[in-house]
């Protein structure tokens, strides 16, 4: 999903390190806005380098579908994660084009910036700022490990933009599941029903620095010792409330970063996710008042410095009828799933209808180099993609009528 001519973008162990704004992510977007305009759409990139590509096939007029997912990655993340949904998006909308029909809609396919979160915090950021759920400003000045902001880097790959964002009428995505229940169940489909809720928290834990040596054991006051103890008790939350409530830190700044240094600064970032607003609250609440006493067993202090709110929700039913419907013609076996993962169309479900139908990830496996779904799953999906697209317009975009037995 680079230059198109093999796999030398691969990583040794099948994986990919594709970062949101690094030299690599600027590729594979140089490559898809390349192969977007060679096939006559219009590309389009707004303030917050959110990637677009148009194709008007029915008049200025005409509702619009948007059909995207993501092309940046996890670091050492897999290969199929996002990027399959754009380029499904695109496959889906030219083949489409090729059939003997007089369309009904126009078409944009997406390439939004940032769902990840690796490197910018939070994720979802393009998609968000699309959505409105977040301002322009803040989040051009969010900023990675390095103190490089999201305007700056931008500007570094050439993602500055300056076009109006489109606005469509509804939006469609592909995804890998990422999960072993499809897997398990059989099913080659599954349209998620709900996206869980979550808590993105930033925890300052800070002690004071010192040499690991000379420095009396009593006298310690070790950040990343009490960021151990928030940590533990983040993950005693989860168990707490089993199946409810999932809890993770996943990364940990500590300073000096020293072997020799007792650390005097720690930032954790936890995550809190769950399908139910009241255990959120619940689970923020009990961190909350836990951390004096956590962090004072370490002799140090922990304030929550940030905390992203995303919250919890369903996608649109006529949408998920309209999946279902489709895989039912086709013959392939399906389920109903939730999402616990965030995906750039929960942002956008809060602005119009949008729906993310996923297919098998093999031993559920994502975030890893190892990650593969099958040819035959993939084309699954992009069947799917292609009816969905097929019966929307033909029903000029009224998803009601979409929904009825062609």
């Amino acid at each position: 999903l680079i230059d198109g001519d093999g796999d030398d973008w691969l990583y040794g162990d099948g994986g990919l390190d594709r970062p949101a704004l690094t030299d690599n992510h600027k590729a594979a977007r140089d490559w898809f806005a390349a192969e977007m305009r060679g096939r006559g759409y219009t590309v389009l990139v707004d303030a917050i380098g959110n990637l677009f590509g148009r194709i008007d096939l029915a008049g200025p007029d005409a509702p619009v579908v948007m059909i995207g997912s993501h092309l940046d990655s996890q670091p050492l993340g897999g290969r199929f994660d996002g990027a399959y949904g754009v380029i499904a998006g695109l496959a889906a909308v030219e083949t489409f084009r090729r059939e003997a029909v007089e369309p009904r809609c126009n078409y944009i396919i997406a390439d939004w910036m940032n769902e990840e979160g690796a490197r910018f915090q939070p994720s979802l950021l393009g998609s968000s700022v699309f959505a409105g759920a977040v301002p322009l400003d803040w989040a051009l000045e969010r900023r990675d490990r390095d103190g490089k902001s999201v305007a700056e880097e931008l500007r570094h790959t050439g993602y500055a933009g300056s076009d109006a964002a489109p606005r469509p009428d509804l939006y469609l995505e592909v995804h890998i599941e990422g999960d072993d229940k499809m897997e398990k169940a059989g099913a080659r489909i599954a349209p998620f029903l709900r996206h869980w809720g979550a808590l993105k928290i930033r925890i300052e834990v800070t002690g004071e620095q010192n040499h690991t040596g000379p420095t009396p054991m009593q006298d310690r006051k070790d950040a990343v010792l009490g960021a151990a103890y928030i940590i533990a008790f983040v993950r005693e939350l989860a168990d707490t409330a089993a199946d409810t409530l999932y809890s993770s830190v996943a990364r940990l700044d500590v300073s000096p970063n020293s072997p020799n240094i007792v650390p005097g600064k720690a930032v954790l970032f936890a995550e809190l996710r769950s399908p139910e607003p009241a255990m959120l609250e619940w689970s923020e609440a009990r961190l909350r008042a836990a951390l004096p006493a956590l962090a004072a067993r370490a002799s140090v202090t922990a304030e929550i410095v940030a905390v992203d709110r995303r919250p919890a929700g369903r996608f649109d039913p006529r949408l998920v009828a309209l999946s279902e419907a489709v895989a039912d013609d086709f013959g392939y076996p399906r389920i109903r799933l939730d999402t616990i993962a965030g995906h750039d169309a929960v942002a956008v479900n809060a602005i119009l209808p949008a729906i993310v139908v996923a297919v098998p990830s093999v031993g559920g496996v994502i975030h890893r180099n190892d990650e593969y779904t099958s040819p035959e799953d993939l084309a699954a999906g992009g069947d799917v993609l292609v009816e969905m697209i097929r019966r929307i317009d033909r029903s000029g975009g009224d998803l009601n009528l979409a929904t009825e037995t062609p």
